[in-house]
């Protein structure tokens, strides 16, 4: 369809843009959250279970933004980091394999209250679907 033209009376406006009260600054709009790197989700960082929020609930994905202890954010890097898989602790806490896609280094990270269950568990079945070996280790031991 062809594109109507600026005649018949209507004159070319310019509206001016609206404003947007949106800060961006210290105790401004994105001073208790920050926006995932791989859904574009709004993440809030108060979570229930953990006392730093590092990676995103609905994707899993998370910043290299720790250098070694968690909440330190010292880190140069500032690579996206990919959820690997699961690992379990001793005391049955479940924590996130990440690794950094810019510089390769591996962090492991606490789950959160309010992660979403299906990512966490397709990564916890990732093995099982890697070949029979898996699946036939798992038959034998039930």
């Amino acid at each position: 369809m062809p594109r109507r033209t600026q005649s018949g009376g209507r004159k070319n406006r310019h509206r001016p843009q609206r404003y947007k009260d949106v800060l961006h600054g210290n105790g401004g709009h994105r001073a208790n959250d920050f926006r995932c790197a791989g859904c574009r989700l709004d993440v809030s960082l108060v979570a229930p279970g953990t006392a730093h929020r590092n990676h995103c609930p609905n994707c899993l994905t998370s910043l290299h933004v720790d250098h070694r202890i968690p909440g330190d954010r010292a880190s140069t890097c500032h690579g996206r980091m990919e959820a690997l898989s699961l690992t379990v602790r001793p005391d049955g806490e479940w924590m996130i394999i990440h690794q950094c896609q810019s510089c390769g280094e591996l962090s492991a990270n606490r789950i959160a209250g309010d992660d979403n269950m299906l990512p966490l568990l397709r990564l916890a079945l990732r093995p099982l679907g890697a070949g029979s070996i898996a699946s036939s280790a798992l038959l034998t031991t039930l």
